[in-house]
């Protein structure tokens, strides 16, 4: 590769002159397909939530349910569906047999101002231990599903399941939560009631971000620790070990 690119520099400097290109490798991520539309049951879903209990959770990736969480965050969810990378989780939340939340989570931003004030840990320990939080990047309470409380008490019960879910793919707990909420669309109502923290606000420049002016909506940042002892956790380990068991 830097062979390659010394080529590539020399070329575009008008030293030398390369042959053109006669082959060019399919990228099936940069060409992936959006996901498809499934029919679902679409009918009105109402009533108190202790009615349309009980609720399943169910952890999708790499399973033949995953094309349909997919397909409904991409129809439904504002944002759409977006790919994750890096290490990520996604649920899927049944009642009385139909589909009726998901929920997507991903590695933590490595920089989040706001979020390590809150957490209070040096470069060093961020630097181990980023991989013990986990980024809510999705949440869908589908459009047909009228239930009061119902956002809360997911967020609740995916706090008790969530470490553990990880723990089978990756080989490690989490220890603390965090999602970013658009306060020009909403309030945070359902993590307030859920017990989550306001922690501050993102600067609205992004990570790659050079002129350091915002360029972007600025985002509310919540938190919700899984551990009482999230602080000592995340904090400490030496190199090369991650945090003491708690």
């Amino acid at each position: 590769m830097v062979c390659r690119g010394l080529l590539l520099m020399l070329h575009r400097a008008g030293q030398i002159e390369l042959p053109r290109v006669r082959f060019t490798p399919h990228n099936p991520l940069l060409q992936r397909r959006r996901p498809t539309p499934v029919l679902i049951d679409t009918s009105p879903l109402s009533g108190s939530l202790s009615r349309l209990r009980p609720l399943e959770f169910q952890a999708v990736r790499r399973s033949g349910d995953e094309p349909l969480f997919n397909s409904l965050i991409e129809q439904h969810h504002y944002l759409g569906y977006e790919q994750p990378v890096g290490e990520h989780l996604k649920h899927l939340v049944w009642a009385q047999g139909r589909p009726v939340a998901c929920l997507a989570w991903s590695s933590a931003p490595r920089h989040l101002g706001s979020r390590d004030h809150y957490i209070g840990w040096s470069a060093e320990a961020r630097r181990r231990n980023i991989r013990f939080l986990a980024y809510n990047t999705r949440f869908l309470i589908l459009p047909w599903v009228q239930v009061e409380h119902l956002a809360s008490h997911i967020l609740g019960c995916m706090a008790k399941r969530l470490s553990e879910d990880w723990e089978q793919i990756y080989g490690h707990p989490i220890y603390f939560l965090e999602t970013f909420i658009d306060p020009e669309r909403f309030r945070g109502t359902c993590y307030r009631a859920a017990n989550w923290v306001l922690m501050g606000r993102t600067t609205g420049r992004g990570k790659d971000d050079q002129t350091k002016r915002p360029n972007r909506s600025i985002k509310e940042v919540w938190g919700y620790p899984l551990r009482r002892r999230f602080r000592e956790l995340l904090g400490a380990g030496k190199e090369g070990h991650g945090p003491a068991a708690d």
